[in-house]
């Protein structure tokens, strides 16, 4: 019966079309993974033998001249293990032994990546907000590390620059795995992408799209009400870990503005930038925020 009523009742307001921007790009598939080093050699020294165990050269010799008898020999290869086990113990140290402390000389940099989300619900009269990411959408380039930041840092600025606006605000961050990672960062993107009807305007790995004018108008219903707010939510996926406060006002928002946007290009893997509404005259109303963004909290 549900189904039925979803399928063939028309929808209120609070189900109606709703526009959305887009700039991202990224990849985990280029994130660092474990890289190998090969292991040091020993070399054994001129004139035959190895420098420490056992083999054949002059230590060898010792026991027919200083320990005598079968039972020297056995001493012999007593000392030879303790000076053996002496000599790699302070070549350990002294040479600072495997970077990754892996027996086979292993270089492990962090395979860990952060996935965070932070959302900002705005009042509509935050117009040079949506010019701003607008502006973004068309002129980014999002197919390189830097440019990304770049985007990353300018959306940040741009919501620091209108705190009067902020009404809601929500952030979340974890740390997993790479696999794991671009798992949740795909969920979050995929989750907030289904709340538009329509992307009217993207910027993803410098594949840029703009609907024709017709075809954004059609979003919008001739008997909407005033536009109310703006949402903007930032997902990132950025190596090693990111803190993000628990939002229960507007200073905490702000930390976690902050600490989004200040991930350089080193660091960050992948990232999604998405707003609603975006083209002229579509709204986003009371209703519309209970209805899609049941967790955000007010600031």
């Amino acid at each position: 019966m549900l189904s039925f009523a979803l399928t063939f009742t028309p929808a209120d307001e609070a189900w109606a079309a709703r526009s959305g921007g887009r700039i991202g790009g990224g990849s985990f598939r280029s994130a660092p993974s474990r890289s190998f080093s090969p292991a040091p050699t020993r070399q054994a020294p001129v004139g035959g033998g190895y420098g420490y165990g056992g083999g054949f050269g002059f230590p060898f010799l010792l026991p027919f001249f200083g320990f005598g008898g079968f039972s020297g020999i056995f001493g012999l290869f007593f000392m030879l293990a303790i000076a053996g086990f002496l000599v790699r113990t302070f070549q350990g140290v002294l040479g600072g032994g495997a970077e990754s402390g892996d027996s086979v000389g292993y270089s492990a940099p962090s395979s860990q990546i952060s996935v965070a989300k932070v959302q900002v619900g705005l009042l509509a009269q935050a117009r040079d907000l949506q010019k701003d990411l607008d502006r973004l959408a068309a002129t980014a380039d999002t197919g390189t590390q830097a440019g990304r930041a770049k985007v990353l840092q300018e959306t940040t600025l741009a919501l620091l620059r209108n705190p009067e606006y902020w009404v809601y605000g929500a952030a979340d961050a974890a740390k997993l795995g790479v696999d794991a990672a671009e798992s949740t960062f795909n969920q979050l993107a995929l989750g907030e992408r289904s709340k538009f009807t329509a992307e009217t305007l993207t910027n993803v790995n410098n594949e840029r799209n703009v609907p024709a004018s017709s075809d954004r108008a059609d979003l919008v219903k001739a008997d909407q009400g005033n536009n109310e707010y703006i949402m903007v939510t930032i997902i990132a996926g950025a190596l090693g870990k990111i803190d993000l406060p628990k939002i229960n006002d507007s200073q905490n928002l702000e930390q976690a503005i902050r600490q989004i946007g200040a991930l350089g290009g080193d660091r960050l893997v992948a990232l999604e930038i998405l707003w609603t509404p975006q083209a002229e005259g579509d709204t986003l109303s009371t209703d519309d925020i209970l209805t899609y963004y049941p967790d955000i909290k007010l600031v």
